[in-house]
């Protein structure tokens, strides 16, 4: 069992394979968060605190004899609000007489075998594995408010998921304004916080900074996860590295607003909450019902390197679902940047007839097929193919494109509406807009509001009329704007604050209602490239558009800082034009899938424009891809460039579980003069194996880790290698 409780010392113990987690019911029944990190056994981890006199920092009523116990220097698991702890909190509700303190003691404790469920929010499943639940139930004094605390264990991939829910016990109404799903203290230490940061065309660049007094927010308030602020943070001790060092993983599987704070607090004790943005959140609590947040999933490791192993196993395994999960995805081609809105039946086959040739398996059909949509000004929301370039809609399209042995993708953008279509001018209530004001507009789209269920269920007979009426094997589905003018017409107005999450609640049922209904087709995220690239997505969509700027150099940064918490397999990359259409950078074509063979591998070019050479060149590249995807896949990944490192060059390995194969890949950014050589130290092969390196000679796996190797002659406009590395005996 990974859960334990001694009831000698009141003391909840999680272990997982490599971490231990504990909590303490104390002597007032506070929930005392103790420790969290290397695996310690039933060590008691009460020894470390020793109170004292915190000065000007009080004391519980019935605690005020004991001026050393104070709740503004003790480490919880989810605090209280109003009552003298003066930090971030995790919950605030206000009460029919306006007050909002909240004192939340422990009640009670269950453990039960396999992981709980979140209704209606996708959450971290059990796949089988050694996976315990523990459920502590913590109440208000004054109230009758309670709090459910829920800890999924999964002992086998050093994954501890939380998850909170908020019950009205009374008979009057209470108002949240503030619900954190997680509650992480680190109550010594020195440490530094990774986050991935961004714009669009520039997402999740990983910035490391160390925790100064005071708090520090990230956070999302644009109806999505964003491109400006992943839901996913790394506490590290200050000398932390790939591969040592002290490492916590906070990732929040959820799509829409979120906010994450950090505060370095007087007494240089860290606490992390992380949950719902709660920027104009406000949720009716009434009597007997209750309120779950979203997930979050944490990971102890030493070193990113096994934090990042310990999400990409998770994601893979335990998030990712259905028939596309850990297998094969086909290579493709879109033609978006080939053709933008300008095409007709004639050229799309054209361009699938060339995919074919070369070796593609799938053919996408991105903007532009439905009824006037020539630019971004019109259409979106009329699900009706363009017969002017379809005459015979997607049905013919489909069946020539299949004919010549290629399945076949669809771009959609569920979620939005032009004002210029017919669906906006028989609903505009539908669309989420502010009463008396214009609203913002963003691609000349509105929103609509997926807190309705009669927008719901329009969009999902839509979208299933034409999935069944189609041999389409892909959907591509697009959000191309952040949530603005956010009010639905369907929500009473001392309710409005509830509708950014019922807008997510929505999305993820329609998903839902879509994946199940259609299991066969392979959906791929996308919001203006990786503007939603979360967990919270990858439970329907085993794969995102990782960004829109498809430049090779741009990506390397863009895929580097992914992998700190997502695997490979989830990252769609494309080989796109050079000059590039978002940078003009140009670049060799080798080095273009070098850098899009890190994840889900495609082209999005006019592949009628390429050259003979060229083409030889790409049917090598997708016959490689092939030999080496399940490495990919499955394997193990590793950065092997450090952030002052990729100013030069960027370089990573792929290693399979059974360390008989690695792959290393390298694209040189900044060729230097009399330095053309990279030497990199290689990762996770067998020390006393034999290898052959390249088919040119053959090393012990310990030489290959603690010697490196050295790449030769890397010069020119921006080169790239792939290096195979295979286990002789």
């Amino acid at each position: 069992m990974s859960i334990h409780y001694d009831e000698k010392t009141r003391q909840l113990i999680l272990e997982t394979r490599n971490t231990c987690y504990q909590m303490r019911i104390d002597e007032t029944r506070y929930l005392k968060h103790l420790y969290y990190g290397p695996k310690l056994g039933q060590t008691d981890m009460t020894y470390p605190f020793r109170i004292y006199d915190r000065g000007f920092s009080g004391n519980p009523y019935d605690m005020q004899d004991n001026r050393a116990y104070s709740l503004d220097s003790m480490p919880q698991e989810y605090t209280s609000y109003g009552v003298g702890d003066f930090r971030i909190n995790t919950i605030t509700a206000s009460y029919s007489d306006g007050s909002r303190c909240a004192e939340y003691r422990y009640v009670s404790h269950e453990i039960t075998e396999g992981k709980y469920r979140i209704p209606g929010l996708p959450s971290v499943y059990d796949n089988g594995d050694n996976v315990h639940t523990l459920t502590v139930t913590l109440a208000d004094t004054a109230s009758n408010i309670s709090v459910r605390l829920y800890y999924g264990v999964f002992e086998d991939l050093d994954i501890i998921t939380r998850t909170a829910e908020i019950i009205n016990g009374g008979d009057e109404t209470v108002w949240l304004r503030k619900a954190a799903s997680v509650c992480l203290e680190l109550p010594f230490g020195k440490w530094d916080m990774i986050h991935f940061h961004g714009r669009h065309c520039m997402e999740r660049q990983p910035e490391r900074v160390p925790l100064f007094h005071g708090i520090h927010t990230i956070s999302s308030g644009r109806g999505m996860s964003s491109h400006q602020h992943n839901p996913f943070i790394v506490l590290c001790d200050r000398k932390a590295t790939e591969d040592s060092g002290s490492c916590y993983g906070m990732m929040m599987m959820y799509s829409g607003n979120h906010k994450t704070e950090v505060e370095l607090d007087q007494f240089d004790g860290v606490r992390a909450v992380m949950g719902l943005n709660d920027e104009r959140f406000r949720w009716e609590l009434m009597p007997g019902t209750s309120f779950h947040t979203p997930e979050v999933i944490l990971t102890y490791a030493e070193g990113l390197t096994r934090m990042s192993h310990n999400y990409h196993r998770v994601i893979n395994n335990n998030v990712v679902r259905g028939e596309y999960k850990l297998s094969h995805r086909p290579i493709l081609v879109n033609n978006w940047e080939a053709t933008y809105f300008d095409f007709n039946e004639e050229k799309l086959v054209e361009i699938a007839a060339k995919a074919a040739e070369l070796g593609m398996e799938l053919f996408v059909l991105d903007d532009g097929w439905f009824r006037n949509r020539n630019d971004d000004k019109a259409g979106l929301g009329d699900w009706t193919p363009d017969t002017q370039k379809l005459p015979d809609g997607l049905g013919r399209l489909i069946r020539k494109i299949n004919a010549l042995g290629l399945k076949f993708g669809l771009w959609i953008e569920p979620e939005m509406v032009s004002e210029n279509s017919d669906l906006y001018r028989r609903h505009p209530d539908w669309a989420l807009t502010a009463p008396g004001r214009a609203p913002m507009m963003a691609r000349n789209q509105l929103v609509l509001d997926m807190s309705r269920k009669d927008v719901r269920d329009y969009l999902f007979d839509a979208i299933s009329e034409i999935l069944k009426n189609n041999n389409i094997d892909y959907i591509k589905w697009d959000f191309n704007r952040p949530l603005s003018d956010v009010y639905s017409n369907s929500t009473p107005a001392e309710k409005q604050g509830e509708v950014p999450h019922r807008y997510y609640l929505g999305f993820y049922e329609l998903y839902e209602r879509l994946t199940d209904a259609f299991p066969h087709v392979l959906f791929e995220g996308c919001a203006g490239g990786g503007g939603r690239f979360d967990a919270g997505v990858l439970y329907y969509s085993p794969q995102i558009w990782c960004s829109d700027n498809t430049d090779p150099i741009s990506r390397l940064r863009i895929q580097y800082g992914t992998s700190f918490g997502y695997p490979q397999t989830t990252v769609a990359a494309h080989v796109s034009a050079s000059p590039n259409h978002q940078t003009g950078r140009r670049t060799p074509l080798s080095t273009r899938a070098v850098t899009a063979m890190t994840g889900a591998f495609g082209y999005e070019l006019d592949l009628t424009k390429l050259s003979e050479e060229e083409c030889d060149e790409i049917k090598a590249q997708i016959k490689r891809y092939k030999e080496v995807e399940d490495v990919i896949r499955d394997g193990d990944f590793y950065r092997l460039s450090d952030l002052e490192d990729s100013s030069r060059f960027v370089c990573w390995e792929h290693v399979s579980r059974d360390k008989s194969r690695c792959m290393v890949s390298i694209v040189v950014t900044d060729p230097l003069a009399n330095a053309a050589t990279v030497h990199v130290k290689l990762k996770g092969l067998d020390p006393e194996a034999l290898y052959s390196v390249g088919g040119e000679f053959e090393c012990l796996g310990s030489a290959l880790m603690e010697n490196g190797y050295t790449f030769m002659q890397l010069l020119g406009d921006y080169p790239a290698l792939q290096l195979d590395i295979c286990r002789v005996k």
